[in-house]
């Protein structure tokens, strides 16, 4: 009988990561379960949802329950008054897209794993080392073969393009996860002249372009040249708490074409077939989020969020540990003391602080040595967990 299964998942690792730091935490809490342990790995977002998204979703549900006024099937990009509203985010910081290059989706998660889909399964794929698992694992399990870009504390964890870079998608993250490292346009420029001299194709994970405080761009789109080579991806899960709500978008701008076929028209195609949209009340939420009211809410959420990780910062720099990130994003990549590995220090930390953290070899080779801190558990606990690292690193 011929082989079935789809054997490429040989390929990834056996266990997602986080679902394995999931799994230590447990067996922690079983064997001591006395323990408070304060979690410091999170990627979700802790902060409740603004008023104004909430009264959003309200509204959107009661017009469920009316006839006159109810919302089956929606449009396949997404209903008409989400899109004009990303259209206006992005002119706010010079960005001018047209309405039909943007497609809602159910967040940027989901989308970075599907967008390969347009692309051949003997297509080379680069991925910067360390890298957010997604992006390696979803293009291992579709059989592609998968170059990695060395991101290195001497490249400030942002790799740029040589002359012998080879291959035909990209994956770049701008703030990073998991190290927090951010491209300047003159880097971004690189790659995009690249792609356009190599027929490559960017896809560009701007998910946490929220956090960017300095003169940073927000999207790829601020390069000139990028709309004939990136696709770009964002979500409201940080941006607005919508974790649990589930809604982002994408954008395939119309002049992208390889090989006499236009990416746009691929996926809307691919779209049409695999997914049926965003429920109506989620998008009327995430609406909300682009109005004044709603844009002011969630910068103060951020404020707080970067607060917390500014207390991460200080207290690293204190006791003389390297690190990066926590300026323009939520998450600090920190180097492991001690000389101890990334899952040595977690699994020390975790039993002798009790505090949770992300193992950076779980990110790639290159994250061997290092740890990711996250901002997100807010500034309580961020005091508190550096408090106890403090007291465990000097003991």
């Amino acid at each position: 009988m011929d082989h079935i299964i789809n054997h490429s998942f040989d390929a990834i690792p056996k266990s997602y990561l986080f679902s394995e730091v999931a799994r230590r935490v447990a067996a922690f809490r079983a064997a001591h379960p006395e323990s408070e342990l304060i979690p410091m790995g999170i990627g979700d977002v802790t902060r409740p949802l603004r008023r104004p998204v909430i009264e959003a979703l309200k509204k959107a549900a009661e017009e469920q329950a009316h006839a006159d006024s109810f919302h089956g099937y929606g449009p396949e990009q997404g209903y008409d008054f989400l899109r004009e509203a990303v259209l206006r985010h992005y002119a706010g910081f010079g960005v001018r897209l047209a309405l039909e290059d943007i497609f809602i989706s159910d967040g940027a998660k989901s989308d970075l794993g599907n967008l390969p889909d347009l692309f051949s399964e003997n297509c080379v794929v680069l991925l910067p080392d360390p890298v957010y698992p997604v992006y390696r694992d979803s293009n291992l399990m579709a059989g592609r073969k998968v170059k990695y870009l060395a991101a290195t504390r001497e490249n400030g964890f942002a790799p740029l393009p040589g002359k012998d870079t080879r291959g035909d998608l990209v994956y770049l993250c701008s703030p990073a996860n998991p190290t927090g490292a951010a491209y300047t346009r003159e880097q971004l420029k690189l790659w995009v002249d690249w792609a356009l001299a190599s027929g490559a194709v960017i896809l560009y994970d701007a998910a946490y372009e929220c956090f960017i405080q300095d003169d940073l761009p927000h999207s790829i789109y601020e390069v000139e040249g990028a709309r004939e080579c990136a696709i770009e991806v964002c979500s409201l899960s940080k941006t607005a708490g919508f974790t649990g709500m589930r809604c982002g978008y994408t954008i395939v701008p119309h002049e992208l074409a390889r090989e006499g076929q236009n990416l746009h028209d691929l996926w809307l195609r691919r779209q049409c077939t695999k997914m049926n949209g965003v429920a109506y009340p989620i998008q009327r939420a995430a609406e909300a989020v682009f109005t004044a009211e709603g844009m002011a809410a969630c910068k103060e959420d951020i404020a707080a969020y970067l607060r917390a990780a500014a207390i991460v910062a200080d207290t690293l720099d204190e006791l003389g540990v390297w690190y990066c990130g926590g300026k323009n994003s939520p998450y600090i990549w920190m180097e492991c003391p001690k000389g101890l590995d990334s899952w040595q220090f977690f699994d020390a930390l975790l039993e002798e602080a009790g505090i949770i953290g992300t193992p950076g070899c779980g990110f790639g080779e290159q994250g061997e040595g290092y740890f990711r801190l996250s901002a997100f558990s807010g500034e309580a606990n961020a005091r508190a967990a550096m408090e106890r690292l403090r007291a465990w690193l000097q003991s």
